[in-house]
């Protein structure tokens, strides 16, 4: 494995699949002067492009997703996981999944505008709003432009119930919003915690907060009365999987409520980046990792299909789900999920209702 702290995750930068869409002027983004302070030129730029959104609220009706609705503050993710599932999404800016996704972002800041506008329509039917199902909501950039938070303002406002993923100790600055409404059972925060071993987390997710930075938060929100679970997403294996129990132990240990994991996932163009990955940190065992990764999914990189893509199939698979729910019943985990309530819900106040 390298022994250097990655500063990127993903080795290319490889062409993706174009959509021909205009291209707009960027900004820098503010880790570029922390790259800066050691004297060296940064090896490459973040920039961070103004989208002007439409909606703000994106729905699905996949049948192995437990939420219909999401909000995504950002576009692309600095945090730069290598696996991350999202990376083919920065091709419909004509970018590639590479550097691209994790340098070049877009930031929403009409975001709770758009969000009190669609919440006040006539016939708004509330449910949960999850929060980096795509990328992360508390990823660097959030510190500047703060677009999470403002649309969680919108939300506590109204009584709205939300879920949050992140893998940032950052969602522990918005306790202050997030306390008075788990209180009440309209919000809860997954932590997502794939490694413990900080030379695998430094190229895994290489500008992540360290994972005991992770673990701390979920004892702080824990402490302040917010439900909340962990994820360990994705399992690697012949990296990350034996670390499963360990992970397990450790998240019942700072006050989580639950666990899940999900087995490593490498749709589209995440699967040419993974294995390039592979051959640059871990080299002595990229074969044996794609040939336990083929055999989760059914012989190939990916499984598209809904259901078994969230969790494998075959003996890997069935072993992987074993040891999880002896893990479990060790830590003292039941069956806790995410469940917050919809039925507090008013619409936001109109320009007129302000007044008063």
């Amino acid at each position: 494995m390298a022994k250097d702290r990655a500063v990127r995750g993903a080795t290319l930068n490889d062409e993706s699949r174009r959509f021909n869409l205009p291209q707009t002027e960027a900004d820098g983004d503010w880790l570029d002067a922390r790259d800066d302070l050691d004297g060296a030129a940064p090896k490459l730029r973040t920039s961070v492009t103004v989208e002007t959104a439409r909606t703000i609220i994106s729905r699905n009706s996949s049948p192995d997703i437990g939420f219909d609705r999401s909000i995504n503050p950002y576009r692309g993710c600095e945090h730069g996981c290598i696996y991350c599932f999202a990376r083919p999404t920065h091709a419909y800016h004509d970018l590639s999944p590479g550097l691209d996704f994790e340098s070049r972002l877009f930031a929403k800041p009409n975001a709770a505008d758009l969000l009190r506008a669609e919440l006040a329509k006539p016939g708004y039917v509330p449910r949960p709003i999850a929060f980096g199902t795509n990328t992360d909501p508390y990823q660097p950039i959030e510190q500047d432009w703060r677009i999470t938070r403002a649309c969680l303002a919108v939300l506590a406002e109204c009584d709205h119930p939300l879920t949050i993923t992140t893998k940032s100790d950052r969602v522990t600055r918005d306790i202050d919003l997030l306390a008075p409404m788990a209180a009440k059972g309209l919000a809860s925060v997954c932590l997502s915690i794939t490694s413990l071993e900080p030379r695998i987390a430094m190229t895994l997710e290489p500008r992540a907060p360290a994972p005991a930075r992770r673990l701390a938060a979920v004892r702080k929100l824990s402490a302040a009365g917010i439900p909340v679970y962990v994820s360990i997403a994705p399992v690697i294996p012949g990296i990350t999987d034996h670390e499963l129990e360990t992970i397990v132990a450790q998240a019942a240990a700072a006050g989580a409520r639950s666990a899940f994991f999900i087995p490593v996932r490498l749709p589209h163009e995440v699967a040419p980046l993974f294995r390039a990955w592979l051959d640059t940190h871990f080299p002595d065992r990229a074969g044996k990792v794609m040939a336990t990764i083929r055999d989760l999914r059914g012989g190939r990189d990916n499984d598209p299909g809904f259901h078994t893509r969230m969790q494998g199939q075959g003996p890997w698979a069935e072993l992987l789900r074993t040891r999880f729910r002896i893990a479990c019943r060790k830590a003292g985990f039941g069956d806790a999920r995410m469940a917050v309530r919809s039925d507090l819900f008013r619409p936001p106040a109109g320009p007129q209702g302000e007044l008063f």
